[in-house]
């Protein structure tokens, strides 16, 4: 990446929406070479996907959590992540190190709904034999790594 698809990255970035005339004129460069450089991003896997961000507060998610599974067979995880993601409320999954073998982040409705997703769905998969919930009191902040 050179200092042109940094700077449309940024451009991006504030808007994902913009059209490659308007960052072209931003950057005082051609249409053409926006476009050529967001498709060589996207080719690179750079640019992993285009898609909204959505307001879970405004969905009515209005609790939220990141929860560490332990496992009883960390072999195990493939299957247990394949039922994860049968969740919808589960929105992102991690491996990590520690205590942990896997980290989500769930969202729920209400305190009960919460209660529920963890206690009826996340603890009955088979594999899991214990969680840990840290409940999310809001986002400070939330960027993509670009410099």
């Amino acid at each position: 990446m050179d200092a042109f698809d940094i700077k449309i990255l940024k451009e991006l970035e504030k808007d994902g929406r913009l059209p490659f005339s308007s960052i072209a004129n931003t950057l005082g460069i051609s249409n053409t070479m926006v476009h050529q450089r967001v498709n060589k991003l996207i080719e690179k896997g750079i640019i992993k996907g285009i898609r909204p961000e959505l307001d879970e507060k405004k969905m009515g998610y209005d609790w939220a959590s990141f929860t560490g599974l332990v496992l009883d067979k960390d072999h195990k995880s493939e299957r247990i992540i394949q039922a994860l993601k049968e969740i919808p409320e589960v929105t992102e999954c991690y491996y990590i190190t520690g205590t942990y073998t896997l980290f989500i982040r769930l969202v729920a409705r209400t305190n009960e709904h919460f209660r529920e997703l963890l206690y009826d769905k996340i603890d009955n998969i088979p594999g899991i034999i214990k969680t840990e919930s840290l409940i999310e009191l809001g986002c400070a902040f939330r960027r993509n790594l670009i410099k």
